[in-house]
C-alpha cells in the first residue's frame, strides 16, 4: 500500500458497532479515509513521523450529537437570548459553540433549529473549511404552529397545505433536515409542553415533503398524543419523547423510530434552577415533567426502541462540548455503556442518514475518530476526557504528551 498520512497504534479499539473492545490494535488513515485497522503488530510499514503512539488508550469513532442548537449557548434564559438576537451575535455564539463542539470528540451534530439561516450558513463555511467545526447537519428553522413552541426561532404554519410549504421553503433555505413541533415545550412562554400542536396531517405533510427531496424529518414531541401523531405521520425521529407507553413503543419498533432523549436538557434546568436565573416558568415546567422523562427514557431502553445521543445543547445550563455528561446521564438511567457508545456513534449516524460514512471504525469510512484516556465501558465519563480528534483525517485536537507525529493538523 501506499504511504499512510499517518498511523495511530497500541490502542484499544471500540468500533461503534456494538462489538466488545479488541486491544493492541492500530488504524492507517490516508487521506479523509480509514484505510486499514487490525492487529497492531501486523500494521503497515511507515516513517516514524507519521506515527501516533496511542499509549494503551481508547480509540473510537468521532462522536454525534443529533440535537444541538448552536445559536444558543446555554444562558439562563434562552428565550430572551433568541428572541433578542442580531444575527452578527448569532453568529459568532454559533461559530464558538462549533469550536467547543469539535474540541470535545463530537465530530458531527445535528442542529434542531436556528433562526435568520445562520447554521445553514455556518455549516457550509465549516464544510469549505474556512470556519473549524464538526460536521453540521442542519434544520434551518423550525415548522411550527403560529405561538407555538419555538416559534422565535421558526416558521409559523397552519394546515397541511401551509406546513407543505413551510417545509419546501426551508428546504429551500438550505435546510439539511427538517425540524418540526408536534407539542409544546419547556422553554416557550405561554405553551405547556403536553400540549398538542401540529396535527398528524400537518405532520405528515411535511415528513412526505421531507422525504421526497431525500431528507429526514424529526419533531419535538413531549406529550403523549403529539408522539402519537407523529409516528402515525412517519416521522424518523422523536425528540425528548417524556410520555412513551407500550403502544406508542411498539409502533416505534415497527417503523424503526428513533428516540434522541436529550436528557441533560431537563437535568441543566433542575439543578440550577431560579436561583442560577432560569425564569420562573421554566423551571416549573420542567420540574413538572422531570419524573415522567426518565420513566419514559426507561421504558424505551427495555423495550428495544431504537436510541440515538443528542444533548439539546445551548439550553439552561447545557453546554456544546458536554456530551459525556448526557451519555453518563444514559447510562445511569439504564442503558448499558456500550449501548450509550453506540447511540452516539452508529446509531446516532443512522439517524442522521449518515451511516454510508460515519459511526463506526472501518476501512473505507471517513476518518473521524478520537482517542480518550480510559476505559469508557467501565467508565463512560472517559468520553469527556479526550486527547486526540480527527475529522475527515485531519487533527484537530492533539493532547498527546508524546512528540506530535507529522500528520495533517488544522490550523
Amino acid at each position: 500500500m501506499s504511504t499512510p498520512s499517518f498511523l495511530i497504534r497500541d490502542v484499544t479499539i471500540i468500533d461503534g458497532t456494538g462489538a466488545s473492545p479488541v486491544p493492541d490494535q492500530a488504524l492507517v488513515v490516508e487521506g479523509r479515509r480509514i484505510a486499514w485497522m487490525g492487529p497492531a503488530d501486523q500494521a503497515p510499514v511507515t516513517s516514524p513521523e507519521t506515527v501516533v503512539e496511542g499509549e494503551g488508550r481508547t480509540l473510537l469513532p468521532g462522536l454525534i450529537n443529533c440535537h444541538v442548537h448552536l445559536t444558543a449557548d446555554g444562558a439562563p434564559d434562552t428565550f430572551a437570548q433568541a428572541a433578542g438576537d442580531s444575527i452578527p451575535k448569532a453568529t459568532l455564539r454559533a461559530a464558538r459553540s462549533a469550536w467547543a463542539t469539535l474540541h470535545s470528540g463530537v465530530t458531527t451534530v445535528r442542529d434542531c433549529g436556528a433562526a435568520d439561516g445562520v447554521v445553514v450558513e455556518l455549516a457550509k463555511e465549516i464544510e469549505r473549511g474556512a470556519v473549524p467545526g464538526p460536521r453540521v447537519q442542519a434544520a434551518g428553522r423550525v415548522i411550527t404552529m403560529t405561538g407555538g413552541h419555538g416559534h422565535f426561532i421558526g416558521r409559523e404554519a397552519d394546515g397541511p397545505d401551509e406546513v407543505r410549504k413551510a417545509t419546501r421553503q426551508e428546504i429551500k433555505a438550505g435546510a439539511a433536515v427538517i425540524k418540526i413541533m408536534a407539542t409544546g415545550g419547556v422553554l416557550t412562554p405561554g405553551v405547556t409542553p403536553t400540549q398538542t400542536a401540529l396535527l398528524p396531517e400537518e405532520l405528515a405533510a411535511a415528513a412526505q415533503v421531507a422525504h421526497n427531496s431525500g431528507r429526514r424529518v424529526t419533531t419535538h414531541a413531549i406529550g403523549r398524543a403529539g408522539i402519537h401523531n407523529a409516528l402515525l405521520a412517519g416521522i424518523d425521529s422523536i425528540e425528548h419523547g417524556f410520555y412513551l407507553d407500550d403502544e406508542l413503543l411498539d409502533l416505534a419498533i415497527d417503523q424503526g423510530t428513533f428516540l434522541v432523549p436529550t436528557m441533560l436538557a431537563v437535568d441543566g434546568i433542575i439543578r440550577n434552577g431560579q436561583a442560577k436565573g432560569i425564569p420562573a416558568w421554566v423551571v416549573d415546567k420542567a420540574a413538572s415533567e422531570a419524573e415522567q422523562q426518565r420513566k419514559s427514557f426507561a421504558a424505551a431502553v427495555a423495550s428495544g426502541m431504537r436510541i440515538a445521543a443528542g444533548t439539546d445543547a445551548g439550553t439552561p445550563f447545557n453546554a456544546h462540548g458536554d456530551l459525556a455528561r448526557e451519555l453518563a446521564l444514559m447510562v445511569e438511567h439504564g442503558l448499558a455503556p456500550m449501548q450509550v457508545l453506540v447511540a452516539a456513534t452508529s446509531a446516532a449516524a443512522e439517524n442522521l442518514g449518515l451511516a454510508h460514512d460515519l459511526g463506526t471504525l472501518t476501512a473505507g469510512k471517513l476518518a473521524d475518530l478520537i482517542l480518550v484516556d480510559g476505559d469508557p465501558i467501565a467508565d463512560i465519563t472517559a468520553t469527556g476526557r479526550v486527547a486526540l480528534v480527527v475529522k475527515d483525517g485531519v487533527v484537530q485536537r492533539n493532547e498527546l504528551t508524546t512528540s506530535g507525529p507529522a500528520v495533517p493538523t488544522a490550523l
